[in-house]
């Protein structure tokens, strides 16, 4: 598993577009406090940025109105966030019980030496990231894996290698 508390701090400005802003103020009137928006923000700094930087807390902070170690501390509790760049095709392998009974590790290492990563690594070409998370809640399917957000259920090598191939 990957350190969460290390935070990269990239020396630019961060802030939201326009298009995150316009959702950022459609959200935030849906929510009792500006505080319960910590999630939501964080989606929306990952989805324009494709991972949280340090700078992207302390905006996040301020434009809420709270401290930046209350959203770094939501940032890493929760696996969804990433605190470093990722590969353009983030593979999250399942590692919890259902999936690991069902040979989630044959996955991972067969992940590890195809790409040549291991869990926690970006392959050198920017395109695979790999990382082992917490149930991912598709446990009667297992093993599960998630590719950008999308689940494959019942993964076998099989299927996994066919998947891999679909990719540019």
């Amino acid at each position: 598993m990957s350190d969460r508390s290390d935070l990269i701090i990239t020396g630019e400005s961060f802030e939201f577009d326009a298009e995150r802003d316009a959702e950022f103020e459609r959200l935030v009137v849906r929510y009792p406090t500006r505080e319960s928006m910590i999630m939501p923000a964080l989606w929306l700094a990952q989805d324009q940025q494709g991972w949280i930087s340090a700078e992207a807390i302390g905006y996040i902070a301020e434009r809420i109105g709270t401290y930046p170690a209350k959203v770094f501390e939501l940032a890493t509790f929760y696996t969804m966030y990433q605190l470093k760049p990722v590969g353009r095709y983030h593979i999250c392998v399942c590692r919890t019980l259902s999936c690991y009974l069902r040979d989630k590790q044959e996955i991972v290492d067969y992940l590890a030496e195809e790409i040549g990563i291991t869990p926690g690594q970006v392959s050198n070409d920017g395109k695979f990231s790999l990382e082992e998370v917490e149930c991912l809640g598709h446990c009667g399917t297992a093993p599960v894996v998630q590719i950008n957000g999308e689940f494959h259920e019942e993964m076998d090598l099989d299927k996994l290698k066919a998947l891999l191939a679909t990719f540019e």
